[in-house]
């Protein structure tokens, strides 16, 4: 037992190998946020590109969605690994953690053989074992997810109406946008059309209450 205890906390390089390991880990989530934050200000031009050109070139426009479907489904992934990676770099620490905290219970002897009273080198390597396992499993389901193809699964129709709802948008922009004709009129014209109104106004309560005359 003293000789697995000295073999297995008694090595110098665990803690330099456990700092590697969160380094490289950390730098890997470092490259996946820059191309996450690429993948996504890209997504942001074509959606863009397609609303410009929604009415006046709708194959751009179209094109312009497929591209932004397939970047979004790359960024998908991106998430995907990125979530993965924090995932074990938070397990990596908590090992580290656990490691040193585990090196100054050794310290107090009787404390130890309380603890580890119940331990075993094979209970240890069973366990050991079941994590290697589950590690290859997690890093096999991954490899299936990320290598589907992009762009497999686009959708003609959802992409129309999504080209649709930009042309009207950018209709309603552009009728937004527009100001009123002017209107020209003959001098006193204006004085002649205000004063007509409310004989307008007047024929149509009558006819109003002609209506609901007859009603009865």
């Amino acid at each position: 037992m003293a000789g697995w205890m000295g073999s297995l906390w008694g090595r110098k390089d665990t803690q330099q190998v456990s700092r590697d390991a969160i380094v490289g880990l950390r730098q890997q989530l470092q490259m996946i946020e820059k191309k996450e934050e690429y993948t996504l200000k890209k997504v942001e031009e074509e959606m863009a590109k397609a609303k410009a050109n929604a009415i006046t070139n709708k194959a751009v426009s179209l094109a312009a969605l497929k591209r932004k479907k397939m970047l979004e489904n790359e960024l998908e992934k991106l998430q995907g690994t990125k979530f993965q990676l924090e995932m074990n770099v938070n397990t990596l620490e908590s090992a580290k953690i656990n490691q040193e905290t585990m090196l100054a219970m050794k310290k107090a002897a009787d404390a130890l053989k309380t603890i580890h009273g119940d331990l075993s080198i094979d209970k240890v390597d069973k366990t050991m074992a079941d994590i290697q396992e589950q590690t290859q499993l997690a890093a096999e389901i991954q490899d299936q997810i990320s290598s589907g193809p992009l762009g497999a699964d686009l959708d003609e129709d959802e992409l129309r109406k999504e080209l649709e709802d930009l042309e009207q948008d950018k209709l309603n922009e552009m009728l937004q946008g527009a100001e009123p004709a002017p209107i020209h009129l003959p001098p006193g014209a204006t004085r002649t059309i205000a004063a007509e109104q409310p004989a307008e106004l007047d024929e149509e309560e009558m006819l109003k209450k002609l209506q609901a005359e007859l009603a009865m």
